[in-house]
């Protein structure tokens, strides 16, 4: 029996593939449990615009995205810290820290987990970090650190 699948199955195939299985597998476990439905003219037209309007949202994600990645690019967060002597930081701007500043004073949301340069921010001056946007989006924010004497 052809069968669309609903969800990721082990062994079988992915999400939206069509594919040939046994009957009593499709009929006793595939399925019931909500894993597929069986393949007609109806359940293929539906896969189809369900294919067509995933593309659709994600050019549109993506050129959402793209207008984050041109704003960030003219952004400069300013972050008062504390220093020693040497002029050196005691501790660092975390990514957290630069989320909350993005999404206060510019209205922009950014996931602290989606920053590509690991590294906290531990020294005065300028520094540019990398923020994955969107798959193959990435945008960069200017943060600079000035001593709080």
């Amino acid at each position: 029996m052809k069968v669309i699948l609903l969800k990721d199955v082990k062994g079988i195939g992915k999400k939206d593939a069509t594919v040939e299985v046994k009957d009593g597998y499709a009929s006793n476990y595939l399925i019931p449990r909500g894993l597929a439905v069986k393949l007609t003219e109806g359940s293929k037209n539906v896969l189809n615009k369900q294919q067509e309007d995933r593309k659709l949202k994600d050019a549109e994600d993506k050129a959402l995205a793209e207008q984050v990645a041109v704003k960030l690019e003219s952004i400069t967060l300013e972050f008062k810290a504390n220093t020693g002597a040497d002029e050196k930081m005691f501790g660092t701007i975390s990514f957290k820290q630069i989320e909350e500043e993005l999404k206060a004073k510019h209205n922009i949301v950014i996931d602290k987990r989606k920053f590509i340069d690991k590294t906290p921010v531990d020294r005065l001056g300028y520094t540019k970090l990398r923020i994955e946007l969107y798959k193959g989006v990435v945008g960069t924010v200017t943060v600079h650190v000035s001593s709080s004497k």
